[in-house]
């Protein structure tokens, strides 16, 4: 049995960016794995971190990462993903990164968690010996997400088995993003038929619904702008139907 690993920066990333084909594997009977590298709960955050959580209309008191891995659960379920894991490290705005512009300039010198997101993967790895390994290409440079493809590449993944997501929304609102440079040149674009997923794909990304206002104006909105994203993918590489488009070697 093929077994698949998808890397996500927060705990949200691979429902909106790749969800369908998580499905489309599910569907072939492949063992799907889901990590989500920044989880941790900070107690009593302020600053820029607390804006985070009370810019979505929650409190201070509320545990913000303890509600967003319970929507994760709720995704996982929906979408039958067969392991969830979650690692144990802090977002950006718990790292020093003090505003939303910061979130999207290069890592901070200070910021040394590239390895910590090393020393969270490298045991998953190990225990999946996934054929297939689904990681951003940090569209958007969104710290965390830089973080993640660096770290990813050091860790040895035959090169042929990693396929890079393009990150969403990230993807829609810059269609011109270009991938972070540690992404390998000379990688070849995979278009994956997901028509037949994508309603499962919007049934799974409405689970994280702490998100679904801010990055998409809700739960209408959210299936009409991926609706009409992964159409124009599909139309971009010749093909019918709705597509999530993947860098690789080429491998089918």
């Amino acid at each position: 049995m093929s077994t698949a690993l998808f890397v996500s920066p927060h705990l949200d990333d691979v429902a909106f960016s790749c969800g369908g084909t998580l499905a489309v594997l599910k569907a072939k009977g492949w063992t799907v794995g889901l990590i989500t590298v920044f989880t941790r709960s900070v107690r009593q955050p302020t600053g820029f971190a607390l804006q985070c959580q009370t810019s979505k209309g929650l409190g201070p008191d509320v545990d913000y990462m303890a509600l967003r891995r319970k929507e994760d659960r709720d995704f996982a379920a929906c979408m039958g993903v067969d392991q969830v894991r979650w690692g144990d490290l802090e977002e950006a705005p718990h790292r020093g990164y003090a505003s939303p512009e910061a979130l999207f300039q290069p890592p901070r010198a200070d910021d040394v968690i590239e390895a910590k997101v090393a020393a969270c993967l490298k045991p998953v790895l190990w225990d999946l010996k996934p054929d297939r390994v689904f990681v951003p290409q940090a569209l958007g440079s969104h710290v965390d997400h830089v973080q993640v493809v660096r770290a990813v590449k050091g860790l040895g993944i035959p090169a042929d088995r990693v396929f890079y997501y393009r990150d969403t929304p990230y993807a829609v609102r810059q269609p011109k993003a270009h991938p972070d440079a540690a992404v390998p040149q000379g990688l070849r674009p995979l278009a994956v038929d997901i028509t037949e997923h994508l309603p499962k794909k919007v049934e799974g990304c409405i689970r994280y619904g702490t998100q679904l206002g801010f990055q998409f104006g809700g739960v209408d909105s959210l299936a009409r702008t991926l609706t009409a994203f992964h159409r124009m993918e599909a139309r971009t590489w010749g093909q019918p139907g709705a597509a999530e488009v993947f860098l690789s070697q080429g491998a089918q």
